[in-house]
């Protein structure tokens, strides 16, 4: 696990950014995993600007994304989807039948769950995985537990992530439930890089880097895999100065 330390946001984005840039361009055909939520804006907007600059294509790539809300349809603005449509598919050549999400609206969450972690399987597995972290270490929506999970499952969102995630649900109420890929699947990423910023993940990053891997803090198990990056402002640092 190597942990830097940026002075700015802006500068986490350009690095993460251009990670995801070389893959496209060494292998077209690349598998991205991809995160939703603030952290990963700025790592899109350069993704973006790469390719209107001409620097990059992304036209082969496939996609997989973390997770998505249970009862959200693709068009639903506060869908993951739509995050991903608007701040990076349709700003890029990535082509529609590359892009792969699991489905809220499935009949039967199960079975939609297989289905994913089979076409994670039949893609060749993911190359890199780009993840953020929860104020209680959840990655995806991996939250707190007594164990780790395997494959994509439906999990009921704890508090702490609805009060976090409910500021984009104005004047409504946000789903309870979402499906998310397992620490199984975001583990057998060949690379991963986390983001972190703020100081309001400087405790969920502490925990990460010198805590006990347990699923309690679900993404302190990422100490075992032997190619992630770790992206930290200074906030989100605060705790780990001394080790990083």
């Amino acid at each position: 696990m190597q942990t830097t330390v940026f002075s700015s946001e802006q500068e986490i984005a350009r690095t993460a950014g251009e990670i995801f840039c070389g893959f496209a361009r060494r292998k077209p055909k690349a598998v991205f995993g991809f995160a939703t939520g603030s952290t990963p804006l700025g790592v899109y907007s350069y993704m973006a600007s790469e390719y209107r600059a001409g620097r990059v294509s992304f036209a082969q790539v496939k996609t997989f994304n973390l997770d998505e809300y249970c009862g959200l349809t693709k068009d639903d603005e506060n869908s993951f989807f739509a995050f991903m449509q608007e701040n990076l598919f349709s700003q890029t050549d990535i082509q529609a039948k590359n892009i792969h999400f699991l489905d809220g609206t499935a009949a039967n969450y199960n079975a939609e769950c297989r289905r994913y972690d089979a076409e994670i399987a039949a893609a060749g597995g993911l190359d890199i995985q780009l993840l953020g972290i929860g104020p209680n270490g959840h990655i995806g929506f991996n939250e707190p537990g007594k164990y780790f999970t395997e494959g994509s499952f439906k999990v009921k969102l704890s508090q702490s992530t609805i009060d976090a995630n409910s500021v984009y649900f104005e004047g409504r109420d946000m789903p309870q439930y979402a499906l998310t890929m397992g620490i199984g699947s975001i583990f057998r990423a060949r690379k991963i890089i986390l983001l972190a910023l703020g100081e309001q993940k400087a405790q969920a990053v502490n925990e990460m880097l010198r805590g006990k891997i347990t699923p309690r803090w679900p993404a302190s198990i990422l100490k075992l895999h032997d190619n992630v990056s770790i992206f930290l402002d200074e906030a989100a640092a605060s705790l780990v100065r001394d080790i990083v």
